[in-house]
C-alpha cells in the first residue's frame, strides 16, 4: 500500500514523539532501581548514622532500596567529588554537611564547585556548636568564660578535631567575635579529644552535641552555650549564645542531601518529598533529637531554599576561613 504524503507526515510526527513519551514514562516511573546515598565519612560516625536513618525511611516512600556507601577521605571531599562527577540521573546522591559543602570550599583545592556542581535536594537537620569546658574551669557561664579567655590570652587550650575542623573554625570565629585568643590543640577524633577534656589536659571544646550531651548530663563537664537560636531539647538547661550574652555567635553543622547538577526535576521533587516525609516521621524525629539534632520548618527544606541557604553560608564563612589562613595540612 502506498502512503500519501499526509500519512507519511503523520507517521513521522508520531515516531518523533515516541522518545519524548518514553522519557516521560521513565520520569514518571522514577525510581526503578536502587539509589546510592554516599556518606563521605567512615561508618559509625554522625553522617553515616544520619544517612542510614534517612535511607531506611526514604526507601519506603520511594519504593526502592537506598544503599548507603561510605567514601571517606580528605575531610569528605573524596566522596563529595565522586557524586559531583556521577551521572545526573537521580541514582547517586550525597549526604553532606556544612563542613563538606561550605568549609571545604575555602580549605581545599577541589576538583568541583560545592555550589554550582550540585542539585540541592533537601536541608535536613543540624548539630549546633556546643561550647563546653572542663569541670573545674573557673568560669561558670559564657560571659565568665570570655572574661577568663581575655585574662589568659593564648594559653587556654581548646581541643579540636584538626585544622579546619568544625571546632577549630568555631574557635576562630569566637575569637574574632569577642576579641579573645585561644590555643588550638588538634586531635584525630572526638573520643580522644573528650578524654583529654575529662582529664583536664585541654580546657574547653566547641563540640557537636553527640559526644558532649552525655557528659553534661553526668556533670563531668560544663555546658556553657548552644551556638544557635534555640535550645536543644536533649539538654534544655544549657542556654543559647543569645541568652548567654553573645548574640549571633552561631555555628551549625547542618546536614543536607544533594544530587549531581542536571538531575531531572521529577527525580528532585520525589527525593525532596521522601526526605521531608522521613524528617516528619515521629520515630525518626525522636532518634535524631536524641542525638542532639535540631530541625528546620518545611519551607526551609525545599531544593530552592537549600540552594539559597548554602550560598549565604558560603558568603559568610569563606571570608572568615580565608582570613584566618586555614588550609589543609596547615
Amino acid at each position: 500500500m502506498k502512503l500519501s504524503r499526509r500519512n507519511m507526515l503523520q507517521l513521522a510526527a508520531g515516531a518523533a514523539a515516541l522518545p519524548v513519551l518514553g522519557n516521560l514514562a521513565r520520569a514518571d516511573a522514577y525510581p526503578t532501581r536502587p539509589i546510592t546515598l554516599v556518606a563521605p565519612f567512615p561508618a559509625g560516625g554522625p553522617v553515616d548514622t544520619l544517612a542510614r536513618i534517612m535511607g531506611d525511611h526514604m526507601r519506603r516512600t520511594l519504593g526502592q532500596p537506598i544503599i548507603v556507601e561510605n567514601v571517606a577521605g580528605a575531610a569528605g571531599s573524596i566522596g563529595v567529588g565522586r557524586v559531583a562527577h556521577a551521572a545526573p540521573d537521580g541514582y547517586t546522591l550525597i549526604l553532606g554537611q556544612w563542613s563538606t559543602h561550605v568549609a571545604n570550599a575555602a580549605i581545599y583545592k577541589l576538583q568541583y564547585d560545592t555550589l554550582t556542581d550540585f542539585q540541592p535536594i533537601a536541608l535536613l537537620s543540624n548539630n549546633p556548636g556546643l561550647i563546653v569546658g572542663r569541670k573545674d574551669l573557673p568560669a561558670n557561664n559564657l560571659k565568665e568564660l570570655i572574661a577568663y579567655l581575655k585574662a589568659h590570652p593564648g594559653t587556654v587550650r581548646q581541643g579540636t578535631s584538626g585544622v579546619g575542623g568544625f571546632g577549630h573554625i568555631g574557635g576562630v570565629f569566637m575569637d574574632k567575635m569577642v576579641g579573645t585568643r585561644q590555643q588550638f590543640i588538634p586531635y584525630k577524633g572526638a573520643a580522644p579529644m573528650m578524654q583529654d577534656l575529662l582529664a583536664g589536659r585541654v580546657d574547653m571544646l566547641i563540640d557537636t552535641p553527640t559526644s558532649s550531651i552525655p557528659q553534661i548530663r553526668a556533670g563531668t563537664i560544663k555546658g556553657y552555650a548552644i551556638m544557635s537560636k534555640k535550645r536543644l531539647a536533649a539538654i534544655p538547661d544549657v542556654p543559647t549564645v543569645d541568652e548567654a550574652g553573645v548574640p549571633e555567635l552561631y555555628l551549625l553543622q547542618w546536614n543536607a542531601i544533594w544530587a549531581p547538577k542536571g538531575t531531572p526535576r521529577d527525580a528532585v521533587e520525589k527525593l525532596n518529598k521522601a526526605a521531608i516525609a522521613a524528617i516528619a516521621d515521629p520515630a525518626v524525629h525522636k532518634r535524631l533529637a536524641d542525638l542532639g539534632q535540631d530541625f528546620y520548618p518545611p519551607e526551609q527544606m525545599t531544593p530552592e531554599a537549600l540552594g539559597a541557604f548554602q550560598k549565604a553560608e558560603l558568603d559568610k564563612w569563606v571570608p572568615i576561613i580565608s582570613a584566618a589562613n586555614i588550609k589543609a595540612g596547615g
